[in-house]
């Protein structure tokens, strides 16, 4: 990858951005708003959004301000947990593309999978959830269509009885925690692995390995962190609200790690993680 506009081809081919914007704990009103629209500013054609974030229709709005075409822009939400299950599914949908204000929508994620630990019927769920996002792909209203947060054990059971494979699962994945067994099956499979919180929401900037490596290629931590997600192949989906970072984090293209530096990255003990288990969440 050479600039923020190169792309990863999609099983279904389709073209995804090679980094996107994350909007997650952007406020709705004005700081979300702003901050869409730095970030096309700063060149970033990938947005990522989610109904849980609360914040789509600022997402427009920035979108909007920015000048730029819609068919420019990569749009990307998520099904919040609560309305899981087909019919909940596709009226979710309807809502996020009224509070985004389109009429297509580029990627749509089922935003955590059902587990056991809450639902006698997981399986049978994320199954029906899943039917109603090949609905809406063969009818032309979502481009692509993939996961978020599953692991291998949830996805085997919705491999088998899929029409169309999920094409992307969007997992938490920095420095300090690689989740490889994930990486490694979805890579298996041709799903494309993005990282939320490539930069552990900040929580690895100060660690002192990585501003010694970042040093060596005269670059800040944080950009060290998304030039290593893209070097392992996955999409990482930096975010801030802070201008000055948010074209900071688009300044990756001019450096490689090396062979030796990526090693070391990879083989960093667990560090920075939110804690987030997928089969232990409660919301």
């Amino acid at each position: 990858m050479q600039r923020l506009t190169d792309t990863f081809s999609l099983s279904n081919g389709y073209a995804i951005p090679c980094v996107g914007f994350g909007t997650w704990q952007a406020s709705d009103g004005q700081i979300a708003i702003r901050a869409v629209q730095n970030a096309i500013k700063a060149g970033y054609r990938h947005i990522d959004t989610a109904a849980a974030y609360g914040n789509e229709v600022s997402v427009s709005a920035g979108i909007k301000a920015s000048g730029i075409e819609r068919k420019e822009i990569f749009i990307t939400s998520k099904v919040r947990n609560k309305e899981r299950g087909y019919e909940k599914t596709l009226a979710a949908f309807a809502k996020t593309m009224q509070d985004l204000r389109i009429d297509y929508l580029d990627l749509y994620l089922i935003h955590w999978p059902a587990v056991s630990r809450q639902f006698k019927d997981w399986e049978k769920i994320n199954l029906e959830t899943w039917r109603a996002f090949e609905k809406l792909h063969e009818e032309g209203k979502i481009r692509a269509i993939g996961v978020s947060n599953f692991l291998p054990h949830h996805l085997e059971p919705l491999l088998k009885s899929a029409k169309i494979m999920p094409m992307v699962n969007q997992i938490e994945f920095h420095p300090g925690q690689t989740q490889q067994i994930t990486v490694d099956f979805c890579k298996k499979n041709n799903i494309l692995v993005e990282a939320w919180s490539p930069l552990a929401t900040g929580r690895i900037l100060t660690n002192s390995e990585l501003i010694a490596i970042a040093g060596k290629y005269e670059k800040s931590v944080a950009q060290l962190c998304i030039r290593w997600v893209l070097q392992n192949g996955v999409l990482p989906l930096p975010k801030s609200i802070t201008k000055s970072r948010i074209v900071e984090n688009t300044k990756v293209f001019d450096f490689n790690i090396s062979e030796e530096d990526m090693k070391t990255i990879n083989e960093m003990p667990y560090c920075g993680g939110s804690g987030l288990n997928p089969d232990d969440i409660d919301f």
